[in-house]
């Protein structure tokens, strides 16, 4: 076994140590609890866009990125485009012909306009409308016809139906070792009073929509040595790894 591979099982035994520890999973969450009460995530920007996420998510999805090297990323929920210029920065290191597609029921002019004026903005594209409406996914399959390689990231409405119609619709597009990230499925593991105005809650998430999608799919499966390593994320079981074509 050469150094690097002596590395590799050395991290391979520490993440398993954090996955067996329940202790060190409620602090995170705790931890999570109370970085959500002060909008933790809104402090940050990537290469000059605001990116509503946390830093541990930041790295999980450049790693996942690194490794899959995509043909295309696709993104429900395009907020200020700070999660697609991150995608378009990690791909455009890359080289290749790598591509984001952005889709939000609405995109602001004034998001539009700083996407679309960024120097990575070659390798992004818009689609406005909801990701569950036909013409958007049929949109959305044409511009992934001969894609081998798809990532998707759900990051829009946060109820259980619309996350699950989302995985229905978008997961025929995510091939073997490509994966499907679902963001704020830790709101099921949080107080309901940080979600009073919303319309989402527990039982009513993401999170519930994965559990669901995953009892008919088993094309995919929940990727815990990404969360595990990561400890403070707002994917806890969204990282879904698909493992058969």
């Amino acid at each position: 076994m050469d150094k690097q591979e002596e590395f590799q099982e050395q991290r391979k035994k520490i993440i398993q140590q954090i996955i067996n520890d329940d202790d060190l999973r409620k602090l995170s969450i705790k931890w999570l609890e109370i970085l959500t009460r002060c909008r933790y995530s809104y402090n940050f920007d990537w290469l000059g866009r605001p990116i509503i996420q946390l830093p541990q998510d930041i790295i999980a999805i450049q790693e996942i990125i690194w490794n899959v090297k995509p043909d295309l990323i696709i993104e429900t929920g395009v907020a200020h485009g700070g999660g697609l210029i991150l995608y378009a920065s990690i791909l455009e290191l890359i080289s290749g012909p790598g591509h984001v597609l952005g889709i939000d029921i609405e995109i602001r002019p004034h998001n539009r306009k700083a996407i679309e004026e960024h120097p990575l903005s070659k390798r992004i594209s818009l689609i406005e409308g909801s990701s569950v409406d036909p013409e958007v996914v049929r949109k959305v399959y044409k511009f992934s016809e001969n894609k081998n390689k798809v990532m998707v990231i759900l990051d829009s409405l946060h109820t259980h139906d619309h996350v699950l119609k989302e995985l229905e619709l978008y997961s025929p597009l995510v091939k073997k070792d490509s994966y499907i990230v679902v963001f704020d499925t830790s709101i099921e593991d949080l107080p309901d009073d940080l979600w009073s105005d919303r319309p989402w809650k527990k039982g009513n998430n993401p999170k519930t929509a994965v559990y669901e999608f995953l009892k008919t799919n088993d094309r995919f499966v929940i990727d815990k040595e990404i969360q595990s390593k990561i400890l403070i994320t707002a994917a806890l079981d969204g990282y879904l790894k698909c493992v058969k074509d």
